[in-house]
């Protein structure tokens, strides 16, 4: 069994898309529009869908993070509650990832030696979402 985080966006999922291919180095391997999706599945044509993502599929490393573009009839907000942690092979991976993550986002804390990591960092990106970067050496 494996665990994935589903990040849902107001309209803007492309440009999320966009972001996270430059910081992780990878390509969406997946993209189902709305106005894509089969009526005789049940789905209905939502009014100005236009370009809106129901469906996208991210490699970070081995693991995937799905996104999408909530309904337009149901708009969503991230809360600070949740944070995706990825733990990096290398402390110059956390790095670079930060700091294409910091643009247009809030740090909350450089990246830095703790007691527990070699360098650990945390920001929420220009969409609201929660991110904490490590590298643990040993751990790999």
């Amino acid at each position: 069994m494996k665990t994935a985080p589903f990040l849902m966006f107001n309209g803007n999922c492309k440009d999320a898309i966009s972001l996270y291919e430059r910081a992780f180095a990878t390509n969406v391997k997946k993209v189902i529009r709305y106005k894509d999706a089969p009526a005789e599945e049940g789905y209905e044509e939502i009014a100005d869908s236009g370009d809106l993502i129901l469906h996208a599929e991210i490699f970070v490393g081995d693991d995937v993070i799905y996104l999408c573009d909530s309904s337009p009839l149901n708009k969503c907000t991230f809360g600070n509650g949740m944070a995706i942690h990825i733990n990096f092979d290398d402390i110059n991976t956390v790095h670079d990832v930060f700091a294409v993550l910091k643009q247009g986002g809030e740090v909350g804390m450089e990246p830095t030696e703790t007691f527990w990591s070699k360098s650990f960092a945390i920001l929420v990106d220009e969409f609201g979402v929660n991110w904490m970067l490590s590298y643990e050496e040993g751990k790999h």
